[in-house]
């Protein structure tokens, strides 16, 4: 139900902002309003807000199919609002290095939950590596996905120019992996056990 209303709310939200760019001007993370003004919630808010339907739908359809598995997880381990939290840090820990890197450039602006639901794909590959995701209508073993991801992140990070931000699906797949790891060192061992042998479902 917390993905689901995390859902609910973003959609809102971004939905909102499509017609009202006042509302998209003060949500979007703009790193000199941070560093002059010190609104700290751009931090948190430019994850709720995207650029287009595509975007937005792309990331909830993502957020929807693996943060029911993961949400169900962290409600057994840190209770009900330990996903809600994790979810939420996760949005700030993605944007950071971003922030970090154009903390002075009034030109840059960034937006969209596309660093926290990072978060939430690779946290659930920890899970269940082997499990087939459907990517373009094709299905591909979760760790195989995980590989490439990481690979075209980091590669189009290097090379810039696209207007995605893939330093924050970069962080955020770190510290995914980081935080569950934390919450429950298990998991690793799990991880291992379900890589060692492969069961495609």
């Amino acid at each position: 139900m917390l993905t689901l209303a995390l859902i609910a709310i973003t959609v809102l939200v971004s939905w909102l902002a499509f017609d009202r760019p006042r509302l998209l001007e003060r949500l979007i993370l703009w790193p000199p309003a941070i560093d002059r003004k010190k609104q700290y919630d751009r931090l948190v808010t430019h994850g709720f807000i995207h650029a287009d339907w595509q975007h937005l739908l792309f990331n909830m359809i993502t957020l929807f199919f693996f943060g029911r598995i993961t949400e169900g997880l962290f409600t057994q381990l840190i209770g009900p609002l330990g996903f809600v939290l994790f979810y939420l840090s996760a949005i700030v820990i993605a944007i950071l290095p971003t922030y970090l890197r154009h903390r002075h450039d009034p030109n840059y602006r960034s937006l969209g939950a596309s660093g926290a639901v990072s978060a939430v794909l690779f946290a659930y590959i920890l899970l269940q590596p082997w499990n087939l995701i459907f990517v373009f209508f094709l299905p591909v073993p979760a760790i195989v996905y995980a590989v490439f991801y990481v690979g075209y992140s980091f590669w189009m990070d290097r090379q810039g120019g696209d207007n995605i931000n893939h330093s924050a699906h970069l962080s955020g797949a770190i510290y995914g992996v980081l935080f569950m790891l934390l919450m429950e060192p298990r998991v690793g061992s799990h991880f291992l056990r379900e890589l060692l042998n492969p069961s495609f479902g």
